[in-house]
């Protein structure tokens, strides 16, 4: 009985040596964040908080002594208008086709950067190039090139024809000056998930006889789930709140508007402060259950999550 009771002590210790280990290990990250974190939250504290006060408020800023406190009216209000709803819907539509087209063209470069042997550094940085330029002078490039009678672009549509006039065609515009854009960056993220995919396994799934398009759906992408999750979710989050594409390119006119643009109508064209900090502060909770959604659903693919047993 004595020597059947030994392994069993001894796993004990090792374990609870490990969860000491891990404790600490856990104490030393909080420590390195930390710092981030402060500022952080010195930085954006306030701003949240306020945001928040004004929500509650029925506050005009053509008329500022008749403030008054409306509770929750405000965030009412938004969610019964109309305007909320058609803005929701086209920030939906906008993120999810431009992050699925933005993955797919993204996956595509970073193959290509990944297996490119000669002149790699110049083919990446050629690549590079777009994310490079700010995007507000990216969209006016843009807006210039779809101007009838004057854009290069314009030139390959029937003649009279303004795009960016019409909700479905500036839609696809929009949506094509976001993936121009920011493809390269998905690009970048998804070649670091492409780095800890080891040669060793794909050479022996090309010995086991595995086609090219098996070793990238069955060995590559299951690697690349760390990557892939993190690509997503910033690209995900970026999209949602997108303004300024929007803005230069048609100014949110002809129902092309996002929730962003619906918050800067509200605030600075209107001056309507209680409206405009309670479409902020609804756009902030949508992003955070965006953010705890791609978390949750893909969680065990996260950098540095725990294996639990």
């Amino acid at each position: 009985m004595s020597t059947m009771a030994e392994p069993a002590k001894d796993e004990a210790k090792d374990k609870k040596a490990l969860s000491a280990g891990a404790r600490q290990e856990r104490r030393l990250g909080w420590l390195l964040c930390a710092p981030a974190v402060i500022v952080m939250v010195a930085v954006t504290a306030y701003p949240i908080c306020y945001a928040v006060y004004l929500s509650l408020q029925r506050y005009d800023l053509r008329f500022p002594d008749r403030a008054e406190f409306t509770g929750l009216s405000n965030y009412g209000a938004v969610l019964t208008s109309p305007f909320w709803w058609d803005a929701f819907w086209v920030t939906l539509f906008l993120t999810v086709v431009s992050v699925a087209v933005e993955l797919v063209l993204g996956m595509g470069l970073a193959l290509v950067m990944h297996r490119t042997l000669f002149a790699r550094g110049t083919v990446r940085t050629a690549v590079l190039i777009p994310y490079g330029i700010v995007t507000v002078v990216a969209a006016f490039s843009w807006q210039y090139a779809w101007t009838p009678e004057l854009g290069y672009l314009a030139g390959l549509l029937p003649s009279g024809d303004a795009p960016l006039t019409e909700q479905w065609p500036a839609l696809w515009l929009i949506i094509l000056a976001e993936v121009w854009k920011t493809t390269p960056f998905m690009a970048l993220l998804l070649l670091a998930g492409l780095a800890l995919v080891p040669e060793e396994t794909l050479r022996a799934a090309m010995v086991d006889g595995a086609t090219p398009w098996q070793r990238f759906t069955k060995v590559m992408l299951p690697l690349m789930k760390p990557a892939i999750l993190v690509a997503l979710l910033f690209r995900t989050l970026d999209a949602f709140r997108i303004f300024d594409n929007i803005y230069v390119l048609t100014a949110g006119a002809h129902g092309t508007g996002s929730l962003s643009i619906l918050g800067y109508d509200n605030l600075f064209t209107a001056l309507n402060l209680g409206i405009g900090s309670a479409i902020s502060v609804l756009i902030f909770i949508c992003v955070g259950i965006i953010a705890f959604t791609f978390v949750k659903l893909f969680g065990a693919a996260a950098p540095g999550a725990e294996v639990k047993r």
